[in-house]
C-alpha cells in the first residue's frame, strides 16, 4: 500500500507541528539562556594574584584591580603584561561559560549567530 502525504515518513502536518512548537520552546529557553549570560560574571586573575580582571556575560570589563605591590616603576612591562594577561583570561572564560550554558539548551546544535 502506498504512503499518502506530501512529507517523507507520511508523518503529514501533525508533525510539522510538533516540530514548530519544539522550535519555539527551544526559542524560549535560548532567549532565557542569554538573559542569565548577561548577569553571569567571570574573575580572572595573573601574577599570582595581583592582577584580577572582571569580565560580565556581555564580553565588557567590569573591573580591574591592580594590588599596589604589582606596580614597580622600573619594570612596567611586567605590569601591562599581567593586565594584559588577566583580561584575556576573563574573556576567554567568560567566553567558555557562556558556550557552555547555549549548548545545554542547544544540545550542541550549531546555530549560526548564538556566539
Amino acid at each position: 500500500m502506498a504512503k499518502r502525504g506530501g512529507f517523507p515518513g507520511g508523518g503529514g502536518m501533525g508533525n510539522m507541528g510538533a516540530m514548530m512548537k519544539q522550535a519555539q520552546k527551544m526559542q524560549a529557553e535560548l532567549a532565557k539562556a542569554q538573559d542569565e549570560i548577561k548577569d553571569m560574571e567571570y574573575e580572572a586573575t595573573a601574577g599570582g594574584g595581583m592582577v584580577k580582571v572582571v569580565a560580565t556575560g556581555d564580553m565588557a570589563i567590569k573591573s580591574i584591580v591592580i594590588d599596589p605591590e604589582a606596580v614597580d616603576p622600573e619594570d612596567v612591562n611586567m605590569l601591562q603584561d599581567m593586565v594584559l594577561a588577566a583580561v584575556n583570561e576573563a574573556l576567554r572564560g567568560m567566553s567558555d561559560v557562556s558556550a557552555q550554558r547555549l549548548n545545554s539548551v542547544t544540545g550542541g546544535m550549531n546555530i549560526p549567530g548564538l556566539m
